[in-house]
C-alpha cells in the first residue's frame, strides 16, 4: 500500500528548545523516504519517530546553516553503520560543497554505503523517480538556499458512465488505457485527467519568486514561519517569513494543506501562528507543526 505522509522530526529555528528539536522532516512517498534539512539531533529524533536509516533514499538540504545541516554527520554515519543496501542521493547547494564534505567526513568511520552527491546549482528538475520528479527553486536568504518540490506526473481517471455509453467493458478497459484508442473510441472519450500530487518544502527565505513557484498548486506546502507578523522587519532583515506571509503564499497558490514550522524560540504560544495564518485569509487545511507529528498528504480530489 502506498503511503504519502510527512514525519516531523524537529521544528525549531536556530536554537532548540525543551520541546522543539532542530529541523528535520521525512517525507514518505510511496516506497521512498526523502529526508529534508537534518539539523542537530535528527538521528535521535528518527529513533523516537520510528524512522530507520533503511527508510531513506534521498537527503535534501536547503542551505548550510547549522539548524538545517548539522545532523548530516550523524545521519550519514548511521546509514553506513546500518549498511543500508540501496543507493542514497544527497542534494544541497553546490556553493556549500565544502560544508557537505566536512559534515560527511566529520569523524572517522567505515564507509559501507555509496552516497551519490547531486548538488544544486540552478532552478529546475533534479531527478526523476518512478512516481515523481524532484525540482528545486532558488530562495532569498543570506546564504544560498533552495526549496524543493515533488511533482507526480498526471494520470487519467476512467469514467464508468462514459465507458458504458461507448460500450467499453471488461478487458477492453485495460486495452484502451494501454493503447489510447479502441474501435474508434479514444481514451479521452472515456476518461479525464487525474492531476498528479504536488508537495513543496520551503525553508529559510524572504518572499521571492521562488517561494511562489514552489507553492503553486501544491497539495501540501511545508514552509517556515519563523516570525509572527508584528516582527516582519526582523523577518526581512534575517531572510525569513512570518506566519501571515506564509499563509498568503499558500492562499494565492491554491495550497490544500499548509504546514507551518521553523519557529523562533522567542514565541511561546504556537496557536498565535494559526490565528495569524487564518487572519491572512488562508482557509484550507492548516497544521502548526510540532516534533514527532505525522501529517498525511491530502488524498486526490
Amino acid at each position: 500500500m502506498s503511503v504519502r505522509e510527512l514525519v516531523v522530526l524537529g521544528t525549531a529555528s536556530q536554537v532548540p528548545t525543551r520541546h522543539r528539536n532542530h529541523n528535520g522532516y521525512l517525507l514518505r512517498w510511496d516506497g521512498e523516504g526523502i529526508l529534508f534539512d537534518p539539523g542537530e539531533g535528527t538521528q535521535r529524533q528518527m529513533l523516537r519517530a520510528g524512522v530507520a536509516a533503511h527508510d531513506l533514499n534521498r537527503i535534501c538540504v536547503t542551505h548550510f546553516h547549522g539548524d538545517h545541516s548539522l545532523g548530516l554527520a550523524g545521519v550519514i554515519q548511521r546509514i553506513n553503520l546500518d549498511k543500508v543496501p540501496h543507493e542514497i542521493t544527497a542534494h544541497y547547494p553546490r556553493s556549500g560543497q565544502r560544508f557537505f564534505d566536512r559534515l560527511r567526513y566529520a569523524t572517522a568511520y567505515r564507509e559501507t554505503v555509496g552516497i551519490t552527491e547531486a548538488p544544486v546549482a540552478a532552478d529546475g528538475s533534479l531527478a526523476r523517480a518512478n512516481s515523481y520528479t524532484l525540482e528545486a527553486r532558488k530562495l532569498s536568504h543570506p546564504v544560498e538556499s533552495y526549496g524543493y518540490r515533488i511533482v507526480e506526473p498526471d494520470g487519467r481517471r476512467m469514467l464508468p458512465e462514459r465507458l458504458a455509453a461507448h460500450g467499453v467493458k471488461g478487458p477492453d478497459v485495460g486495452r484502451i488505457q494501454r493503447e489510447g484508442a479502441l474501435g474508434g473510441v479514444s481514451l479521452e472519450d472515456v476518461s479525464e485527467v487525474r492531476r498528479g500530487q504536488r508537495f513543496a518544502f520551503v525553508m529559510d527565505t524572504r518572499l521571492c519568486e521562488g517561494v511562489y513557484a514552489l507553492a503553486e498548486g501544491c497539495d501540501m506546502l511545508v514552509i517556515e514561519s519563523t516570525f509572527l507578523d508584528e516582527d516582519e522587519e526582523l523577518a526581512v532583515e534575517h531572510g525569513h517569513l512570518t506566519a501571515g506571509q506564509a499563509a498568503r503564499v499558500a492562499r494565492e497558490g491554491g495550497v490544500r494543506h499548509l504546514v507551518l514550522t521553523h519557529f523562533s524560540q522567542r514565541y511561546t504560544d504556537p496557536d498565535e501562528f494559526e490565528r495569524q495564518a487564518r487572519a491572512a485569509g488562508y482557509d484550507g487545511e492548516l497544521t502548526v507543526a510540532h516534533d514527532l507529528l505525522r501529517v498525511s498528504v491530502p488524498k486526490r480530489r
